[in-house]
């Protein structure tokens, strides 16, 4: 599958050529499971730059792809036909060419956004692969502990949200995403991995966040309406496809 995204958008002569290879789902056509094309997919849909997207399906890597990228799994983009490959390197250079005043400034302005709930994965993934019943519960203390650290912070005012000359004493935080109410670079990368996180769960392990962490339910619902997030993202479907193996039963 190929399209332009924005779909109704038009480059002006002077913008980047840009196209995006990401996985391909099950159907080999559709957007796959994976955190880290979902991240460059809503980074470049934020900065507001016109780009092309294909996804790839792997099982049946097309010829002119392997000569393009060879070795190369997806996501990786090409800027004006150079092949660039490295996540987090692609990240900062989009970051730095594709500035204001044209397009969008993604970085956070506080450093704590950008670290808070990075452990959040691995825990996850330490959890859904175990098959052993007496390590199960420890897995799942690890992983609702960093689930904890995340809701605390974003239920917690940034400096920026609390005003020292008010009588009022702001306690719990307004904001709708990491670093503030416009998403972010560190909203790219933790929301792909914290909505697998919630699906993946639910469906292998019975497992829901907890109702009573408010920061962290709120963060998704507002994340839910915006099309940045929910244009890129795989289906629920997908996701519990892409992990059925991986996912282990327990068994004694």
């Amino acid at each position: 599958m190929s399209l332009s995204v924005p779909q109704n958008g038009i480059k002006a002569d002077n913008e980047p050529i840009i196209e995006l290879f990401v996985k391909a789902g099950s159907d080999g056509e559709s957007i796959g499971n994976c955190p880290f094309s979902q991240r460059l997919f809503m980074i470049l849909w934020l900065k507001g730059v016109v780009f092309n997207v294909t996804t790839v399906d792997l099982k049946r890597k097309p010829a002119d792809l392997q000569n393009l990228a060879p070795g190369t799994h997806p996501p990786f983009i090409t800027f004006n036909g150079e092949v660039k490959t490295d996540v987090n390197r692609i990240e900062e250079f989009l970051e730095d060419v594709l500035s204001p005043p044209k397009f969008t400034k993604l970085g956070t302005r506080h450093p704590e956004s950008n670290t808070v709930g990075m452990d959040i994965f691995a825990k996850f993934s330490a959890f859904i692969k175990n098959s052993k019943p007496d390590a199960n519960e420890g897995l799942e203390r690890g992983l609702l502990k960093t689930l904890q650290k995340l809701d605390e912070y974003l239920r917690s005012p940034l400096p920026d949200e609390i005003d020292h000359n008010s009588i009022e004493d702001i306690k719990i935080s307004t904001r709708k995403f990491l670093d503030g109410d416009e998403m972010t670079l560190a909203d790219c990368n933790l929301l792909p991995k914290l909505h697998i996180v919630k699906v993946v769960t639910k469906k292998y392990r019975g497992f829901d966040i907890p109702k009573d962490m408010m920061g962290i339910w709120q963060y998704l619902q507002n994340v839910y309406t915006r099309e940045e997030f929910t244009n890129t993202c795989p289906s629920d479907k997908e996701i519990e496809i892409a992990y059925q193996d991986v996912a282990k039963r327990l068994v004694k």
